[in-house]
C-alpha cells in the first residue's frame, strides 16, 4: 500500500489542496469515527489510519484507509495524501478517491441514515468551492494586475480604508484556517462572483427599496443616517405617502428572496423599488458588507440570501443582533475608559446606527470607522499569510515596511496587543468572537518613527459575557440582563468563557499565524508557539493566579490543560441539524483537541 507524494499538476492542484482541507476537517471533527474509531498502521511510506465500517453500517462502507502525518494544530492528524483508500465489503477492489466530494460520499455511507443528507449537502458544498477556487486560480494574474492599477505594486503602501479594501482582496483568495470551503458560496455562479465577490475588487451600486417610515425601526434616528442617503425623490420614486426612507438591497438578495420578505412583512404593496441603483460600492472581506466608493469609511451591511461557512451560516442579519452588536461596542467602550493604554491602540468601529423592518433580509447596519487612518495600512488579520501579488505572503511586505524584514518579530507585536487586550477584557468577563476577519491591524508610524501596531475591531454582537464577573468589575456600569436579545450571549461559569477565548483569540488569531508561518518556512514552530505561549503566560499572571482569580482560569483551561475545545463548524453548519448536533448556537459548537501550547512548556520540546 505504498504511495509516493508527487506534486500535483496544474490542472488538478486545487482539486488536491481541497481535499486535504476536506480530510484535515472531517479528522478534526471526527466525522463517522474517522479519529477515534480509526487504528494507526505502519507502512513503508508512513502512517495510516484505517477505520472499519461495522456496526451495521452496511456492505458500501467497508473499510477506509488514509495517509496522515504528525500535526497538533486542533488536531493530532493531518492528511498526508489528497487520498482516501475504500474497499466496501461487496468486493475486494480498492477504490482511490480524491476528489473532495467522493471522500465526503465514502464518509457518508458510515453516517447514521438521518444524518446522510446533510453529507450529500457538503459534497455540493465541495463541488461549488472547488470551482470558486479554479476561477481564482484562473483570475490571479488579472485581479492582481487590477489591484496595481487601483492601489500600487506594493500592498504595504495600500494606506487608509480604501487601500484596506484592496487587502480584503487578497484575504479573500486565501483559505480561512478552519473552515475547508470557506471560499464557496452557496447557490452564487461565476457570473455572480464576479460581479460582486470581494476576490474580484469589483464595484457596483446597490439598489434600493422605499419604505413607510413606520414600517422601520431606526433606534438613532433617520437624522442619523449618512448623508450620502438618497431621498426618495432622489431615487425618482415619490415614496409613500410622501413619508417613505430608503433602504439598501443587495443586489444578489433581489428578486424571490425580497418579494418572500416583504410578503412576510406584509410590506409588498406598500414598498417600492428604484428601478437603477444608486451609490456605488465595493465588497469587502465579508462580501454582505460593502464600502461606499467614495466614501471607503463607511461600510454598509447588508443581508444576503446565501450561506458561508456552512450551509445553515446565512448570511442575512437578524434584527437582535443589530442592537446587540451596538450594545457590545458599548461595553468595550466601558473598558476602554477604564484602562488607558487601550485608548490609542484599540479603536473600535462605530456600529450604532441601523435599521430594519423587523424580518432578516430587510435590514441595514452602517458601520463607520474611526477617523485618521489615511495614512496607515489598515489589514485585517485575515490577509497576513495571503499571497503577496508578485512575491511572498502580505506579512513579508508589512515585515519589510514596518519591522526590518523580520515577519516574526511583526507577529511578535501583535501577538503582545493582541493577547493583553483580549486577556483584559477576560478579567472583566468578557470573550468576544472577534476573528481574523473581524480584526485589523492599523500600521503606521511614531513621530520619533518607530512603527506604531493597533487593532481596529467590529462586528461585536456575539460575545459571552461572565455575568458575576462583569458586575465585580464595573458595578453599575456593567449590562443588566436584558442589554442583551440572544440570552445565549450570558453566562455564569468560565466554560463558555474559556470555549470562545480558545476558539477564536488562541486558534484563530495567534495559533494558526504560528503554524501558517512555520509552514511557510518563516520560523521553526516551536519558537513560533513559544511566543504565544510566553505571551499568553505574561497575561494570565498579569491578571492574577490566585484560587478563581481570571489568569488561573487561563493556566488551568487553556495554558496547561491537557486538551483545548476545537470548533466543530463542518458538523454544525451543514452536516448535522441543531436537532442532532445538539449545537444552540452553530458557531460555538465544539469538539477536542491536542493542546499545542504545551510543546513549549518548561520542560522543552513536544510533550
Amino acid at each position: 500500500m505504498t504511495t509516493t507524494d508527487t506534486p500535483a499538476p496544474p490542472a488538478t492542484a486545487c482539486a488536491d489542496q481541497l481535499a486535504l482541507r476536506v480530510l484535515d476537517a472531517l479528522l478534526r471533527e471526527d466525522v463517522a469515527g474517522l479519529r477515534t474509531r480509526s487504528r494507526t498502521e505502519q507502512h513503508e511510506d508512513g502512517t495510516w489510519l484505517r477505520l472499519d465500517g461495522g456496526n451495521g453500517a452496511g456492505t458500501e462502507a467497508g473499510t477506509l484507509r488514509l495517509p496522515v502525518t504528525e500535526d497538533g494544530f486542533q488536531c493530532v492528524w493531518r492528511a498526508r495524501l489528497p487520498l482516501l483508500l475504500h474497499r466496501s465489503y461487496a468486493g475486494d477492489a480498492v477504490r482511490r478517491l480524491t476528489a473532495p466530494d467522493e471522500i465526503v460520499r465514502a464518509l457518508r455511507a458510515l453516517a447514521d441514515p438521518q444524518d446522510r443528507a446533510g453529507f450529500d449537502d457538503f459534497a455540493e458544498e465541495c463541488r461549488q468551492t472547488l470551482a470558486t477556487m479554479r476561477l481564482h486560480a484562473e483570475t490571479r494574474e488579472e485581479t492582481a494586475d487590477a489591484l496595481a492599477a487601483r492601489h500600487g505594486a506594493d500592498p504595504a503602501d495600500w494606506t487608509g480604508p480604501a487601500g484596506g479594501l484592496g487587502l480584503d482582496t487578497l484575504a479573500a483568495r486565501h483559505d480561512h484556517p478552519v473552515y475547508p470551503t470557506a471560499r464557496g458560496r452557496s447557490g452564487l455562479g461565476e457570473e455572480q462572483l464576479r460581479a460582486c465577490a470581494p476576490e474580484f475588487h469589483p464595484r457596483f451600486p446597490l439598489r434600493w427599496l422605499v419604505l413607510p417610515r413606520k414600517a422601520l425601526t431606526l433606534p438613532a434616528g433617520a437624522e442619523a443616517l449618512p448623508d450620502c442617503w438618497p431621498t426618495p425623490a432622489a431615487l425618482g420614486l415619490p415614496g409613500p405617502d410622501g413619508d417613505g426612507i430608503a433602504l439598501p438591497v443587495h443586489p444578489l438578495s433581489i428578486g424571490t428572496p425580497l418579494r418572500d420578505a416583504l410578503r412576510a412583512t406584509g410590506l409588498l404593496d406598500r414598498a417600492q423599488l428604484a428601478e437603477a441603483g444608486h451609490l456605488q460600492t465595493v465588497p469587502t472581506l465579508s462580501m454582505r458588507t460593502v464600502a461606499v466608493a467614495d466614501e471607503p469609511t463607511l461600510h454598509l451591511k447588508l443581508p444576503l440570501a446565501t450561506a458561508t461557512l456552512g450551509l445553515r451560516n446565512r448570511r442575512t442579519i437578524k434584527p437582535a443582533t443589530l442592537a446587540d452588536g451596538a450594545a457590545g461596542q458599548r461595553l468595550l467602550e466601558t473598558v476602554i475608559a477604564r484602562e488607558p493604554r487601550f485608548r490609542d491602540t484599540v479603536l473600535l468601529a462605530d456600529e450604532t446606527v441601523y435599521a430594519h423592518a423587523e424580518h432578516e433580509l430587510l435590514a441595514v447596519l452602517c458601520r463607520r470607522y474611526p477617523a485618521g487612518l489615511d495614512g496607515a495600512v489598515v489589514v485585517p488579520m485575515a490577509a497576513l499569510l495571503a499571497e503577496a501579488p508578485g512575491r511572498g505572503l502580505v506579512i513579508d511586505r508589512l515585515a519589510d515596511r514596518f519591522h526590518g524584514g523580520d515577519p516574526v518579530a511583526l507577529f511578535d507585536a501583535v501577538l503582545g496587543l493582541l493577547l493583553d487586550w483580549q486577556t483584559t477584557l477576560f478579567g472583566y468577563g468578557i470573550a468576544l468572537e472577534s476573528h481574523q476577519q473581524n480584526i485589523s491591524l492599523v500600521l503606521d508610524r511614531h513621530q520619533d518613527g518607530s512603527t506604531r501596531v493597533r487593532l481596529l475591531l467590529k462586528d461585536n454582537d456575539g460575545p459571552r459575557l461572565h455575568t458575576a464577573r462583569l458586575r465585580a468589575a464595573l458595578g453599575e456600569d456593567a449590562p443588566g440582563r436584558n442589554t442583551f436579545r440572544d440570552q445565549r450571549i450570558l453566562t455564569e461559569d468560565d466554560g463558555p468563557l474559556t470555549d470562545l477565548f480558545t476558539t477564536i483569540t488562541l486558534h484563530l488569531c495567534a495559533g494558526a499565524y504560528a503554524f501558517g508561518l512555520a509552514r511557510a518556512g518563516r520560523a521553526p514552530l516551536e519558537r513560533l508557539l513559544g511566543l504565544v505561549r510566553d505571551r499568553l503566560a505574561e497575561c494570565a499572571e498579569a491578571l492574577g493566579t490566585g484560587p478563581g482569580e481570571p489568569g488561573a482560569v487561563l493556566r488551568k483551561r487553556v495554558l496547561d490543560a491537557p486538551g483545548l475545545p476545537v470548533k466543530a463548524m463542518v458538523s454544525a453548519g451543514t452536516l448535522l441539524t441543531k436537532a442532532r448536533s445538539g449545537a444552540a448556537d452553530i458557531n460555538k459548537h465544539y469538539t477536542s483537541g491536542p493542546n499545542y501550547l504545551l510543546r513549549t512548556a518548561s520542560t522543552g520540546g513536544p510533550r
